[in-house]
């Protein structure tokens, strides 16, 4: 039997219970998706509609499948990376939940895109992507599912990068939300999500001490800023490379040493890449690095280190841990790649944790909904997620923290809306 013809295709159905474990713990630390999956098991907004769902298979995503699930839709997801899925998690969602499911981790390259071809035969009206390679299939290869689709939601800053260049080339046909644009996602999601899990994965496949290694982060976006401090925080000496000039002072001025990568190269014990864009560690890099250097890579796709290259100058090429790859150089010198160069935090990690995961998964939650109301006075590009959307999210996640905070006064109102009063 093919891969389209089954209702899911899971590593092992028998893990459905330690994946159903798994899911309720998320669930603890993720109420304002569970206060969302509330109101939707009751308004029922997305009754009827068929969603294709390409995102990482964590009890963090299962938990939103069960609220778009709640609120009527037919949901169909596929993983977003080879090794991405939780097989427990799995196993849930396609047994006791009734969600089709095609996520296997360590799936090869055909089979993960057997999977999103097995997505896309549901014919979806909506499309949730992370990283966009749903979308691209969708719109290079089974352009005669565009009819059924009335818009989208893209999670990442690698998808949202993709879906602008297809909208500014007039190819994209339908809109798409931008949940990584959302404040309440990459300032929380990307910064304290990334720049958790990613060490996480780091010392989970290493064993590593960070306290005192020189720790090379590549890029200074959201996810460079959370990394950088919570490696400061272990106690690393932190290097920041970057291209842009304004991220590069604000690295700076943050207390981080800030140098071109081939200089940094030289010096690094631990490199990381957060950058979204290929080959930022190269060849000229891997011929200045030090015995024992070890690369990962939390950018969304593999190619931000150049493993051909790394191939290219080794002689030699093993498994020395799970996840850990050594490369023994002509010069005897060993560099080693954690997790493919795949998201560490997720090859060897568990990815974000779920009280992030509550507020990017509740802004795709309600963006959906949006759409679901106002695709059809959308245009065919690229929206940011509503400024209401974003700060009904914060309100809901401050309510369920029990933080309070003030509202203006009439007075403070009228002032702000003034222009006479001065000096």
């Amino acid at each position: 039997m093919s891969i389209g013809t089954r209702e899911s295709d899971v590593k092992n159905p028998s893990l459905a219970g330690q994946g159903e474990g798994l899911i309720e713990w998320a669930a603890r630390e993720m109420p304002v998706l569970g206060i969302i999956r509330e109101r939707f098991a009751r308004e029922k907004p997305l009754s009827g509609r068929r969603v294709a769902a390409c995102l990482h298979v964590t009890s963090e995503t299962a938990n939103l499948m069960l609220a778009l699930q709640a609120g009527g839709a037919e949901i169909v997801l596929t993983a977003s990376n080879p090794l991405s899925t939780n097989d427990a998690v799995a196993a849930a969602l396609a047994g006791p939940h009734g969600v089709k499911t095609y996520a296997v981790k360590g799936e090869d390259n055909a089979t993960y895109y057997e999977h999103l071809a097995a997505a896309l035969d549901h014919r979806p009206n909506f499309t949730m992507d992370d990283g966009a390679d749903l979308v691209t299939m969708l719109h290079r290869d089974r352009k005669e599912g565009l009819a059924d689709v009335l818009g989208g939601t893209e999670e990442t800053t690698t998808g949202v990068v993709r879906m602008k260049a297809m909208a500014a080339q007039g190819v994209l046909r339908y809109p798409l939300i931008a949940v990584n644009e959302a404040d309440t996602k990459h300032m929380f999601d990307n910064r304290y999500g990334t720049g958790q899990s990613t060490l996480d994965g780091i010392i989970r496949a290493t064993n590593v001490l960070i306290a005192g290694k020189t720790f090379v982060v590549a890029g200074y976006g959201w996810c460079g800023r959370g990394l950088a401090s919570r490696a400061k925080g272990h106690g690393a000496d932190v290097v920041v490379t970057e291209i842009n000039p304004v991220k590069a002072l604000e690295a700076a001025m943050d207390g981080f040493r800030v140098m071109p990568m081939e200089k940094a190269a030289e010096v690094g014990d631990i490199f990381v890449t957060v950058t979204g864009d290929v080959n930022v560690l190269d060849r000229a890099h891997f011929e200045r690095m030090k015995d024992g250097a070890i690369m990962a890579n939390s950018g969304h796709f593999n190619s931000e280190i150049n493993l051909k290259a790394l191939d290219q100058l080794a002689g030699q090429v093993s498994e020395v841990r799970p996840m850990v790859q050594q490369y023994r150089l002509a010069d005897g010198r060993r560099l080693h790649v954690l997790g493919e160069g795949r998201l560490i935090n997720l090859a060897a990690a568990e990815g974000h944790p779920a009280a992030v995961m509550d507020m990017s998964f509740a802004n795709q939650a309600l963006s959906l909904e949006y759409l679901a109301r106002n695709h059809g006075e959308l245009e065919r590009r690229v929206y940011d997620v509503p400024p209401e959307i974003d700060a009904e999210v914060a309100r809901l996640k401050l309510q369920a923290m029990g933080v309070a905070i003030d509202s203006l006064t009439e007075e403070q109102t009228r002032y702000l809306a003034s222009w006479e009063e001065g000096t």
